[in-house]
């Protein structure tokens, strides 16, 4: 009995393994509004970013130095990391800049926020929020309505959950690389034998 649950369960895994380009494509396709946003914010607004850079902690900036350098390398990483991770073109490469970038997204953005992206309930912001919106109900139930027809509003807490989540997905495109059928990396080594992994 043990022996043919054993065997079944192979059979199914053997059967999964074949649909493994999936989640690596999901992955992918995942990460491409997110890095996009990202991306087109830096372009757009490029000397916003290196003011941002420049500007002391103290007064609401990054405080670091050499602004327009890291600002060119940062926009860089994620232009041509939206690129690569559609096309699924040297993903394991692009995926350690673009991890880097996350990292010091993290600790500088978000590390003092704590985890969480959006606020608790009892977190005092959260609460605010809440208390606000009961008055808004209270005294302008039209207004209430329509504000929260489409949801309930939140706040945001900045907390590194999102970059994090964002870091361990690079992080298995890095192991994992792009996926099987529906990246260029793979199509790569087909043609190019120097390419091929050993």
């Amino acid at each position: 009995m043990l022996t043919k649950i054993i065997s079944w369960y192979q059979w199914v895994v053997s059967k999964v393994k074949k649909a493994d380009f999936v989640p690596l494509l999901l992955i992918r396709l995942y990460l491409l509004p997110v890095i996009f946003e990202g991306a087109h914010s830096k372009v757009l607004g490029f000397s916003n970013t290196v003011a941002w850079f420049a500007t002391p902690t103290a007064e609401g900036g990054l405080g670091m130095p050499f602004p327009w350098l890291l600002a060119f390398l940062a926009t860089s990483t994620e232009v041509v990391g939206l690129v690569c991770i559609a096309l699924g073109l040297f993903t394991r490469i692009i995926a350690i800049p673009m991890m880097v970038v996350m990292s010091v997204a993290s600790l500088m953005v978000h590390w003092s926020h704590g985890w969480l992206a959006i606020a608790s309930n009892d977190m005092e912001s959260a609460q605010r929020m809440t208390a606000f919106l009961q008055w808004l109900m209270q005294n302008f139930p039209g207004r209430y309505n329509y504000i929260t027809q489409l949801g309930d509003p939140v706040i945001l807490n900045n907390g590194i959950e999102f970059s994090a989540t964002y870091f361990i997905m690079l992080l298995v495109l890095l192991v994992w690389g792009g996926g099987r059928y529906i990246s260029a990396d793979y199509w790569l080594k087909k043609i190019t034998p120097a390419w091929r992994e050993r």
